[in-house]
């Protein structure tokens, strides 16, 4: 009964005490003590180890970009979605958060303006890390203030203040961040990490304000405080960089050697990367042989399979620096084959694949590779709009490229001798068949393992994916194994036999066609001539031993095959040398002027000017040659000089030569030549201006301005000429300069105005009429306008106007405009015609203002005289 008692009343104290402890107004020693075990113990615990795995989870999905200077701490910084003001919260960073609030809450001691839990200033520094891990960097600095503020005397103030840096720093207050700490580095004197802490954070800041020279020896002090290996082995890596970037190799090298000489004691990637660093310090590397050996042990080495495509890349680079590009192309593909979410090393090596493939003429395969470079690269770099121009470059390249490479195999054929043709082919015929059995031998082999692989069973629809495992339903493959197998003879393992096996008939099938030829099923199938009559067994077996098998014969396997391909005309060869000089000039002035290749370009033009070109391409491809000269400092720059000027001493190029400043201006910038050329076609001069435009063409061919001559050219031909010679004339500035403006333009009226135009026909509702007469271009008008002039003055109200418009090369049109009736048309015929005062002898037509058009587009005047006959 006593014990009893005794334990009632001990509980009865215990739950008195714990409740005057709970109170957070007294000032007591039990008060204190209980919110200050409280809070480090159950609150601020629980806060703190969701703060560390919230840290962990940021530190592990975080990716370093070692492409540029890596950042002294290792956060992502996340861009909010389009539309909203935060990014997502991470749970644990929330949790904290609402950890330390509970602890400032519900464990607070504020008594007289005094805090009495001593772990108050623990909380608010919970409260602004896990802000600031959110990148809510505003309210942590809020919560840091706070602290520092209301608990001076902290024992953590120097690590606060620390963080409040770290924060500056977040926001964009890189130089208020650089004085409070070298401040606070003169009065941190007894904790290593906190002074290695602020030297990293200080570093960072001088890294903000591109301060590279301050941030070295910063970063030296963060390396030699820190506890951390991982920290001292970023901040050592980090270092290297900056070294290298103030052009100090050697202590760059070094510094990347002490990232890999701490071996496991340093992270993979840092350790890694410290080798690709040292292998791009390339005048550093004496003995290649070594550095070749060092890298096969790295990628042998199975703890770096995470790393096979930067290392591979690396090593990719290795061999095109010392030429060996094959190399160097099967390390590209090797790199891209590991995947991996560094998007810039994929389009690294997309792009370093495409500038090879470029080098080595392969332009259809460099332009595959530059589209798969632009879709790893950000749009909005400076990169990504060079290698997007050098794309859109590149389409004149592959096509005329193609055009120079047929061309030429085919006049180099042309050219040869009989002998020469055949011993050609020959080779070629032997190189054929060669293949053709490695593909048979291939192809066997494959069928022989896809049958053992089967178990004797042929694999139904073969490779044909329409019948794939893949491509079938569940239900389908479930119905298809329950049906018996009846073809495979007996129960034990694998058959050979050769019917089982789709590719081994089908191979069956051909070798009998090469051998027999196409043959009937019927009896007596070997005899070529077989009529049924009555042959005894006897003949038929002596018929059979003398009927040889008849021999198929590939005709690609024969030179007579490609002899008969070789053009003989005369006319076709000269359109295809035409083509080919043509493709050449194109080439050496992309190569010039887009791609700044001027080896390539050079050659393309000393090639063009040693084949006979026209005459048109003879001028620019030497003025050309000459700037090309120029620039490469070449001995033929003064001889290219004299040849121009001494042979077309009166052309454009040869004032350019001679008076490089004033040349322009004698004649004027391209520019203001295509204005003046627009100017007379707004005046409606077509004859004149097509006979100037043409000359300005030839001029000013390889320039920027042919293009826009051109299409001014097809629109005065389509004026002059009609609607089918437009059509063509667009056609040709279409495909000739399909990445212009006017290119474009061109292909957009063909797509869209050409079918419009060819829908006009006659009779359509009129709006105005029209008087037209039709005549040659020599005709003498004057009488005629004389007369046409008095008819007006005599009409001062009707508001009629008189022009002479083009129709045809030799042909015009007088026309009267503005007549507002058909029968109003038919009286002023009649005045015209016989009315004293004008009595004129030429017959003018009554037409529409919409069959006009009409005309005028098809030049189609006769067909309307057809229809509408004149009196």
């Amino acid at each position: 009964m006593k014990t009893h008692t005794v334990r009632y009343l001990f509980a009865l104290g215990f739950i008195i005490v714990v409740a005057s402890a709970c109170s957070v107004k007294k000032d007591k020693f039990v008060n204190r003590n209980y919110h200050a075990l409280t809070t480090k113990y159950n609150v601020m615990y629980n806060g703190n180890l969701a703060l560390e795995a919230g840290v962990n989870e940021l530190k592990t999905t975080y990716s370093d970009n070692f492409w540029e200077v890596l950042p002294v701490e290792r956060m992502q910084i996340i861009e909010p979605v389009f539309g909203q003001d935060s990014v997502p919260r991470n749970p644990n960073f929330k949790r904290a958060e609402d950890k330390a609030i509970k602890a400032i809450q519900k464990h607070s001691m504020n008594i007289g303006g005094t805090e009495k839990n001593p772990q108050m200033d623990e909380a608010y520094l919970l409260l602004g890390k896990s802000r600031y891990y959110e990148q809510r960097f505003v309210p942590a600095l809020e919560a840091l203030n706070y602290v520092l503020f209301k608990y001076p005397d902290s024992d953590r103030i120097n690590e606060i203040k620390i963080w409040k840096e770290k924060t500056n720093i977040r926001l964009e207050n890189s130089t208020l961040a650089i004085q409070n700490l070298e401040k606070l580095l003169s009065e941190i004197e007894f904790d290593p990490q906190l002074v290695g802490d602020a030297n990293a954070i200080l570093a960072q800041a001088y890294l903000n304000e591109n301060q590279y020279e301050k941030a070295i020896p910063a970063l030296k002090k963060a390396r030699e405080y820190t506890k951390s290996k991982e920290e001292k082995a970023r901040y050592t890596f980090i270092l290297g960089q900056l070294l290298e970037i103030q052009n100090q190799p050697d202590s760059a090298f070094a510094s990347y050697q002490r990232v890999i000489d701490m071996k496991r004691k340093s992270p993979r990637q840092y350790t890694i990367q410290a080798h690709i660093k040292q292998a791009q310090l390339g005048s550093l590397i004496q003995d290649t042989v070594l550095f070749v050996k060092k890298y096969k042990k790295l990628l042998e080495d199975r703890e770096n399979r995470p790393y096979l495509d930067v290392l591979n890349h690396q090593m990719a680079l290795f061999y095109e620096k010392h030429e060996n590009t094959e190399k160097a192309k099967k390390h590209y593909n090797t790199s891209l084959k590991h995947k991996t979410n560094n998007v810039y090393l994929t389009a690294s090596n997309y792009r370093n694949l495409a500038e090879i493939n470029f080098y080595d003429a392969k332009y259809a395969v460099a332009g595959k590779y530059y589209d798969s470079t632009l879709v790893h690269l950000d749009p909005k770099t400076r990169e990504h709009r060079s290698i997007k121009k050098k794309r859109e470059n590149l389409e004149d390249v592959i096509k005329f490229e193609a055009i120079a490479q047929t061309n030429d195999s085919i006049l180099n054929l042309v050219a040869m001798s009989d002998s020469e043709r055949i011993a050609f082919f020959e080779n070629h015929i032997e190189r054929l068949k060669k293949e053709e059995e490695r593909i048979k031998a291939l192809e066997e082999k494959q069928s022989r393992a896809a049958v053992a692989t089967s178990g004797g069973r042929p694999s139904i629809g073969g490779d044909d994916p329409l019948f794939s495992d893949n491509s079938l339903s569940r239900s389908s493959r479930v119905e298809m194994n329950r049906q018996p197998v009846t073809t495979r003879p007996g129960a034990g393992g694998a058959s050979s036999f050769y019917f089982y096996n789709q590719n081994t008939v089908a191979n069956g099938k051909n070798e009998f066609r090469k051998k027999w030829g196409n043959r009937e099923l019927r009896d007596y199938w070997r005899l070529r001539d077989y009529t049924p009559t009555a042959v005894t067994a006897q003949e038929e077996l002596a018929s059979e031993e003398e009927t040889t098998p008849e021999e198929v014969v590939n005709p690609a396997h024969t030179t007579q095959f490609y002899i008969d391909q070789i053009p003989t005309d005369e006319a076709l060869i000269a359109e295809l040398l035409k083509e080919r000089n043509f493709a050449y000039y194109q080439l050496g002035i992309i190569y010039k002027d887009k791609f700044r290749e001027y080896e390539l370009a050079q050659a393309k033009l000393e090639g063009l000017l040693e084949s006979n070109p026209e005459e048109r391409l003879i001028l620019p491809s030497m003025y050309n040659l000459y700037k090309i000269y120029e620039i490469l400092g070449s001995d033929k720059t003064l001889a290219m000089k004299s040849k121009i000027t001494s042979m077309y001493p009166d052309s454009r190029y040869a004032q350019l030569i001679n008076n490089p400043e004033n040349a322009l201006s004698l004649e004027g910038t391209p520019d203001e030549v295509y204005k003046n050329m627009y100017r007379l076609y707004e005046t409606g001069d077509y004859r004149t201006l097509l006979t100037e435009i043409e000359i300005l063409i030839n001029q000013y061919a390889g320039e920027d301005i042919i293009s826009k001559l051109e299409l001014l050219k097809a629109n005065t031909i389509g004026n002059l000429q009609g609607l089918e010679a437009y059509s063509e004339a667009l056609n040709y500035v279409a495909l000739t300069y399909p990445n212009s403006a006017e290119g474009k333009e061109a292909e957009n009226l063909l797509r869209t105005n050409i079918p419009k135009l060819e829908k006009l026909t006659f009779k359509k509702p009129a709006t105005a009429w029209k008087l037209i007469h039709q005549t040659s271009t020599q005709t003498d008008l004057a009488g005629l306008n004389t007369v046409l002039e008095t008819f007006l003055k005599d009409r001062p109200n009707e508001n009629l106007k008189i022009t002479l418009d083009s129709y045809t090369q030799n042909q015009n049109f007088v026309v009267i405009h503005n007549i507002v009736s058909e029968q109003r048309a038919k009286e002023f015929i009649t005045l015209l015609e016989e009315y004293k005062d004008y009595k004129i002898k030429e017959k003018f037509v009554m037409i529409s203002s919409e069959d006009y058009k009409v005309v005028q587009v098809k030049k189609n005047f006769d067909e309307y005289l057809l229809l509408h006959p004149i009196p």
